[in-house]
């Protein structure tokens, strides 16, 4: 911890790596970071796609942090498996968290860690998609720290957010874990290709992807918001086409 630097917050590997005193505590500290993109609401820094994706690539030093298992497929199970219930449990805090206090929240001042935009935007995300908004979110940074939140603010039924929150939890670890794994394998096996010697590649590439839809939702409410300014009737004259 002596070489720590704050650029490591956002680095994957810092957390898969992570130890105290030789004890290594990569597999504890993945597990909180899941829960707390959602649980504690700091996904809008925390590395959750990629620290995953990395996570399927570095499974067995992991699950090694605990117990010693030869399966690799075993492996790769339990780890996205408790990454799942992880999920789960940060999103289930988050609905209950947005139940209880949704008024607060829309009128709290924004902080580093708390941005209202973000919570609004969400609740927009949400209007338009419903209950998938939350299998949706679990692939979108910042829509996902927030989903659960506004499902709580809305009085979702609890049973309907149960059933995506699992859904979206599962498919969102075993796709993203299984990936990393298998796709280090193969192309290692097939073309020689070491992932682990790419890892600022891979994570950027990931970064890209994840933030792209953001990205392009953001320029579009620009663009709809200058088009607006610049002729008021606009919306009217799209309503009636």
């Amino acid at each position: 911890m002596s070489d720590f630097d704050w650029k490591n917050l956002i680095d994957p590997l810092f957390y898969i790596h992570f130890d105290i005193n030789g004890v290594k505590m990569g597999l504890y500290i993945v597990l909180f970071i899941v829960f707390a993109e959602t649980g504690l609401f700091a996904g809008f820094f925390l590395p959750g796609d990629s620290l995953l994706f990395l996570a399927g690539i570095y499974n067995r030093e992991l699950i090694e942090n605990v117990m010693f298992i030869d399966s690799s497929l075993l492996n790769v199970v339990i780890l996205a498996t408790a990454v799942a219930l992880a999920g789960i449990l940060g999103n289930t805090v988050g609905y209950w968290f947005g139940s209880k206090s949704g008024y607060y929240l829309y009128n709290k001042e924004d902080t580093f860690w708390f941005k209202k935009k973000y919570l609004i935007q969400s609740k927009e995300f949400f209007e338009r998609h419903g209950g998938r908004a939350i299998i949706f979110a679990r692939f979108l940074p910042i829509f996902r720290t927030f989903a659960p939140i506004v499902a709580g603010i809305v009085y979702m039924d609890k049973k309907k957010f149960m059933f995506y929150n699992i859904l979206s939890s599962f498919i969102w670890s075993y796709s993203l874990i299984f990936a990393g794994h298998y796709l280090y394998g193969f192309l290692l096996r097939n073309y020689g290709i070491d992932l682990k010697e790419h890892i600022e590649i891979i994570v950027i590439s990931l970064v890209v992807i994840t933030i792209l839809p953001v990205i392009i939702k953001f320029s579009k409410k620009v663009k709809d918001q200058v088009e607006e300014v610049i002729d008021p009737n606009h919306e009217e004259t799209k309503d009636t086409e």
